[in-house]
C-alpha cells in the first residue's frame, strides 16, 4: 500500500475529489440523492469541486460561487451529513496526511454543519429567504 502524502498540488485535490465522489455515488444512502440532483452533469460538478477545494486548501483562487443556495432544497437530514463526513474522513485518512488533510476534515465539518442548518431552516421556513 502506498504511503499517505500531503495535499499540495491540484492533482492531490483531484484524487481526493474523484475518490470521494466515486464512493458517494456507490453509497446506498447518498448515491440516490447525488444522482437525483447531478444526473448526467458529473463532469461539471467534479470540475466545480476541484476548483472549490483548490481554493480552500491550496489558496489558489479558482472557485467563485455560492454553494448554499444549491443545497438548501436537497432532501437530506442529519444522517446524510453524518455519512457524507464518514466517507470524506475515510477518503482523507486513506490517501493523505499532514496539515492540509486535517484542515480538509475541519472544513468539511463546518460545511456539513452550515448546510444542515440552512436546509433545516429552509424546511421549517419555506416562505422566508435565508440568503
Amino acid at each position: 500500500m502506498a504511503e499517505n502524502r500531503e495535499i499540495i498540488h491540484l492533482d492531490d485535490i483531484k484524487q481526493l475529489v474523484d475518490t470521494f465522489y466515486t464512493r458517494v455515488r456507490a453509497d446506498e444512502l447518498l448515491g440516490p440523492v447525488f444522482e437525483g440532483r447531478i444526473q448526467d452533469n458529473w463532469a461539471r460538478h467534479l470540475d466545480i469541486m476541484y476548483r472549490f477545494w483548490q481554493t480552500v486548501l491550496l489558496g489558489e483562487l479558482t472557485y467563485q460561487g455560492s454553494p448554499g443556495f444549491k443545497h438548501i432544497t436537497l432532501p437530506v437530514g442529519e444522517e446524510h451529513f453524518e455519512r457524507w463526513l464518514q466517507i470524506f474522513y475515510q477518503t482523507i485518512d486513506e490517501l493523505f496526511t499532514g496539515e492540509k488533510a486535517v484542515e480538509a476534515k475541519w472544513r468539511a465539518e463546518r460545511m456539513a454543519e452550515m448546510f444542515h442548518s440552512k436546509i433545516e431552516y429552509y424546511k421549517q421556513n419555506k416562505s422566508r429567504s435565508i440568503l
